[in-house]
This record gives structure tokens, C-alpha cells and sequence, in this order.
């Protein structure tokens, strides 16, 4: 692996880090207004029923929120892993190009499909989460795609 490859990932990580980080102070701020908890805390709602209190709220439910409220740091989130994945993967199968094409096709469908589940948000920062997951998904579909007829062609020259 060469030095400029490894710098990549060392700030990627750190990047992600950081961002996890103040992503989940940002979110913390749920704690302070359970009139929010109904509509963001749901996964917190899933495992342990019905809230009462402020120590039932799971700690990813802080990033729920702060994807809502101040989207910021959860999408510098979603950028540095996502680059991450892809830098990763490009690592490990770098010497197949076939399978790191569906490699990208498969990140794609999954970030379409998360999108899809963002969608329909009221909230500003989750709308700002959503196209960015599907311009992801679409640009790395494209990318595919783009790769997967490039193959075809020099199998066929």
C-alpha cells in the first residue's frame, strides 16, 4: 500500500472521527426536549418501549437528531465514510475489477434506498441528507455502470 493511500485513510478516519464526535454532542441536545423524543428517538422507542425519561434514549438517537437539526457534522459524517468504504474497497479489490464495479453498484442501491426511507422528512436537515444520499447513490450507479461497459468493450476488443 503506498503512503499516499495510507494519508487517506488516516484523514478520512480522523475526519470521521471528529465528526462522530460533534455529531453526537450536537444530538445531545435531545436529552433537553422530550417533546422531540416522539418523532426522533426511534430507535430508543423500539428497544425499550415507551420513554419516560431521558436515560431511555439511545445514544443513536442522538444522531437522528442532529441529522434533523443541524445536519452539518452527521453529513461530514457520511462523506468521510463513505469515502472510507469506497477507498476500502478500491484497496482490497483493486486487482478485480469486475467485482470491485459491483462493489460500487451495491453501495449505491444501499444508499438509494436509504434515501428512500428519508424522503418524506419534514425536517430541512434530513432533506439535505437525503439528496446527498442520492446523488451518492446515483454517482456511484453512474460510476458502475460507466465501469461495467468499459469492461464489456475490452473483453469484446
Amino acid at each position: 500500500m503506498s503512503f499516499r493511500v495510507i494519508i487517506q485513510l488516516v484523514l478520512a478516519s480522523i475526519l470521521l472521527l471528529f465528526s462522530t464526535g460533534v455529531a453526537w454532542y450536537e444530538g445531545s441536545a435531545l436529552l433537553e426536549h422530550s417533546w422531540e423524543w416522539k418523532h426522533t428517538a426511534l430507535f430508543s422507542g423500539i428497544v425499550n418501549g415507551q420513554l419516560e425519561n431521558a436515560n431511555d434514549i439511545l445514544s443513536i438517537d442522538y444522531f437522528m437528531y442532529a441529522a434533523k437539526f443541524a445536519p452539518v457534522f452527521p453529513l461530514l459524517m457520511l462523506l468521510s465514510g463513505t469515502y472510507l468504504i469506497i477507498l476500502l474497497g478500491y484497496i482490497l479489490l483493486k486487482r478485480n475489477h469486475k467485482v470491485f464495479t459491483y462493489y460500487l453498484a451495491s453501495i449505491s442501491v444501499l444508499f438509494l434506498v436509504l434515501g428512500g426511507f428519508l424522503s418524506n422528512s419534514p425536517t430541512s436537515g434530513l432533506k439535505i441528507i437525503f439528496a446527498s444520499l442520492l446523488f451518492i447513490g446515483i454517482l456511484f450507479l453512474v460510476t458502475a455502470l460507466v465501469r461495467l461497459v468499459n469492461n464489456k468493450v475490452k473483453e469484446i476488443s
